[in-house]
């Protein structure tokens, strides 16, 4: 089932992100670097659900040392944004107000990443709540076990890179 799950993150990052290398699977994450740019980034898959989508959802958190980017949260959603409707991420009791557009989401700012990852490291999921294009709710969560140990881990592999 590892090995399945592991594939699964691999397909998930579109072509240009092809030239990377695993740095281990930690729950339902995975952390990747691609020593190419250099980049590193932790990622997991939502959660399966039957309702629909347009893409397949997936949550990041990158590092890209050359460009001074640390723990930069993304989220790739499961369906079209509606423009200008808002986009909301619980963790725990936490509420954090994202922005987007097309399909993806993410923080404000890097102190709203900062304050996404302190978040996600002592949450059990998170989920992202938003209005799509055809103007029905929809959400999108994830497990957060192993995430803190993958985001350690994608730091660690950009640490010495620039």
């Amino acid at each position: 089932m590892k090995l399945h799950r592991m594939l699964l993150l691999v397909g998930l990052v579109a072509a240009p992100l092809a030239a990377r290398d695993s740095l281990g699977m930690f729950g339902q994450w995975g952390a990747f670097k691609d020593a190419q740019v250099p980049r590193c980034y932790a990622l997991a898959m939502a959660a399966p659900s039957t309702m629909q989508r347009d893409f397949q959802p997936y949550a990041d958190v990158a590092f890209w040392p050359k460009q001074n980017v640390r723990g930069q949260v993304h989220f790739r959603l499961s369906r079209k944004l509606q423009p200008g409707a808002p986009i909301s991420l619980q963790i725990g009791n936490q509420r954090i107000g994202l922005t987007g557009g097309g399909g993806d989401a993410w923080a404000p700012d890097p102190r709203g990443d900062a304050a996404i990852v302190a978040a996600m490291r002592s949450a059990s999921e998170m989920t992202v709540s938003a209005r799509g294009a055809d103007g029905r709710g929809f959400s999108n969560t994830w497990d957060l076990k192993g995430a803190a140990t993958a985001i350690d881990a994608a730091m660690v592999g950009c640490a010495g890179a620039r």
